[in-house]
């Protein structure tokens, strides 16, 4: 049996009748970008967010550089951002002439550890000499904004990092890329959904995604009417009306085609979501039956309550886990490693002058971390072979 990482053919068989009709009906409008699809898929994500605004942009990696830029971060300016997570996170502040700094993760749960960043802002930032804010010691920048990044399908330490950002007049921008269905919370008992925390949150549409298109997409929401208007300009060229160009912009718009295909998967996504938490506490039943849990298995995921992990990936730590991936690979069971370089080793940010051994968290988990099969549709018997598998790797 070859068991996939992700089986999006066995999504599609479920909803196809659903996805062509949509699909036809864009094809009989012959209106391929933005237009009324986009504006009802628009609605429909702020309403399930219960959100301002949402605005559909041309990918993940855009909605963050679109965010940034409504919020006027470029040069002379910096943001907090976790070294462990996809490239975009940070290279969407890099590419506006900002610098990003790096704040090591929690190694409990791969996120940005909020006591870090309260002990960076607290202790080493200092009052910027032009008022209005702190400034990094190290790059003389002023500290404008957290990026936090809902990796894996849970939620980071919101309430907490709200907290920093109103002391320190900062902006939250949320990298909500693989958690759309997550919630947060925010006080006990009090959860919202991902993304609608901060300033603006930032959502991706890949295929792989928990909410994915048939190709790329992303999405921008947020509560404030000015920065929705800001980044609905600045996705179409800046413009506030057509060939009239207020700033430069991208040309970033979600095609009607992948809202029409959203719209349908989007009235499976608490559903979806529901099964893959029920999968992940299948998973953790039978590590737990292994006895390999806290030795070859270094951690699992924590389930969580309510929707506070979505499971975009199943994500565990494992000894010798190159060696363990292999294996899987020769037994048919395929597996990811995200991330095997933490972004502040990479070659393109060797100019922000960090080393091996600056942080140590996001270091040990990129040689550590094994995403094992996940998916709405995964069957027991699919997991159970997995483990097998696992404890078959691991018997002396």
């Amino acid at each position: 049996m070859t068991i996939p990482i992700l089986d999006l053919k066995a999504q599609y068989r479920k909803i196809q009748g659903e996805v062509r009709t949509a699909i036809d009906e864009i094809l009989e409008s012959q209106q391929f970008i933005l237009g009324p699809v986009v504006e009802k898929f628009e609605a429909e994500v702020a309403s399930y967010l219960k959100a301002g605004t949402a605005v559909g942009v041309a990918s993940g990696t855009d909605a963050l550089l679109l965010s940034l830029m409504a919020l006027g971060i470029g040069p002379g300016d910096a943001v907090l951002v976790p070294p462990f997570t996809f490239f975009a996170s940070v290279s969407c502040i890099t590419r506006l002439g900002a610098t990003p700094i790096f704040i090591d993760i929690d190694p409990e749960n791969f996120l940005i550890d909020y006591r870090a960043a309260e002990s960076f802002l607290g202790e080493r930032a200092r009052p910027h000499p032009g008022g209005h804010g702190l400034m990094d010691p190290k790059s003389q920048c002023r500290i404008k904004a957290i990026l936090p990044v809902h990796l894996f399908g849970q939620n980071c330490s919101m309430a907490a990092l709200i907290a920093l950002a109103q002391k320190h007049n900062l902006y939250i921008v949320e990298d909500v890329a693989q958690a759309f269905g997550a919630r947060a919370e925010i006080a006990p008992g009090n959860s919202k959904p991902a993304g609608t925390l901060g300033d603006l949150g930032c959502f991706s549409f890949f295929p792989t995604k928990n909410l994915g298109g048939l190709g790329d997409g992303g999405m921008v929401v947020t509560g404030r009417t000015d920065l929705a208007e800001a980044v609905r300009r600045l996705r179409v060229h800046g413009a506030d009306h057509k060939y009239h160009h207020l700033e430069v912009g991208l040309n970033s718009r979600l095609d009607a085609l992948q809202a029409a295909v959203l719209r349908v998967k989007l009235r499976y996504i608490d559903q979806w979501c529901e099964e893959r938490i029920e999968r992940s506490r299948r998973y953790q039943s039978l590590f737990l039956a292994t006895g390999l849990v806290g030795r070859q298995i270094l951690s699992l995921p924590d389930p969580g309550d309510g929707q506070s992990h979505v499971f975009n990936q199943y994500v565990i730590r494992a000894s010798r886990r190159d060696e363990l991936r292999a294996y899987l690979s020769g037994q048919g069971i395929m597996t990811g490693v995200y991330y095997p370089v933490p972004l502040h080793l990479q070659p393109c940010f060797a100019f922000l002058g960090h080393r091996q051994g600056d942080f140590p968290h996001a270091e040990r988990a990129a040689a550590e971390v094994l995403a094992l099969p996940m998916f709405p549709e995964l069957t027991r018997e699919q997991q159970e072979i997995v483990v097998q598998s696992i404890q078959d790797f691991y018997r002396p």
